[in-house]
């Protein structure tokens, strides 16, 4: 019998992704809480297993080979995780591609910018003194917006980004659905609002977006928390 796998974790978009892939793909784990507010994330345990110091990561016991794999990056522990169980991440190479292809648009594009808009937007303005910087808010929603509309057009006539429900929903998902802290009209995206409802269905998904709601400090207002996020340089 596999031992469960070690996820660490806080409940913010990208630990969302960890956490639903492993519940859709009936795998075991065990929960530990990274306090990103109070800086577990620069512990010295922590930082072996994920040295850029972001959540989420895994340890998987039962890696190649059946000796133990960290794994850091919400994306590739997502395609590990796929790989690994041959659920949601198809073997097919063109349909691999397609999935590919959306994962890394999350990566590279509805991830940061959304972070971004969400930063600007809400985080900044809560500062001490407070940062309103409305070229930063335009830029940032607007880009969110235009990348929201790439997404409802791929929706058109399709249940899911890329072919079956896949990683890739996995991974869109759990930024897309934070689209008021963005301050978009979700009204304006009727297919991506429709993916939304259907993807929040799922059981494994209900599960994960429960996963340490407890435990969540009171951001953005919290100020000492803000000096751990936002004040971490190099030589931090």
């Amino acid at each position: 019998m596999s031992k469960p796998i070690e996820l660490y974790f806080w409940p913010t978009p990208n630990g969302f992704k960890a956490a639903i892939a492993l519940l859709e793909m009936g795998l075991p784990f065990d929960l530990h809480l990274i306090d990103i507010g109070k800086g577990d994330q620069f512990q010295p345990h922590f930082l072996k297993i994920s040295p850029n110091n972001r959540i989420p990561a895994i340890v998987d016991p039962d890696g190649p080979g059946g000796k133990p794999i960290p794994v850091f990056e919400s994306g590739a522990i997502l395609q590990y995780l796929g790989r690994k169980t041959g659920k949601f991440y198809p073997s097919d190479e063109r349909a691999r591609v397609e999935v590919e292809e959306w994962l890394m648009w999350q990566m590279g594009g509805v991830g940061p910018m959304a972070g971004q808009a969400n930063h600007f937007l809400r985080y900044a303005p809560a500062m001490d003194p407070p940062q309103v910087l409305p070229y930063a808010q335009d830029r940032y929603r607007n880009e969110v917006s235009r990348l929201y509309g790439v997404l409802d057009r791929r929706l058109a006539g399709r249940e899911y980004v890329a072919g079956d429900y896949s990683i890739a929903d996995i991974a869109i998902w759990p930024w897309v659905r934070s689209w008021e802290n963005q301050e978009q009209d979700i009204t304006q995206f009727p297919n991506v609002s429709a993916w939304l409802d259907r993807i929040a269905a799922r059981p494994a998904v209900q599960a994960a977006v429960e996963l340490g709601k407890e435990a969540r400090s009171n951001l953005p207002h919290d100020k000492n928390a803000q000096k751990v996020l936002f004040g971490q340089g190099a030589r931090s």
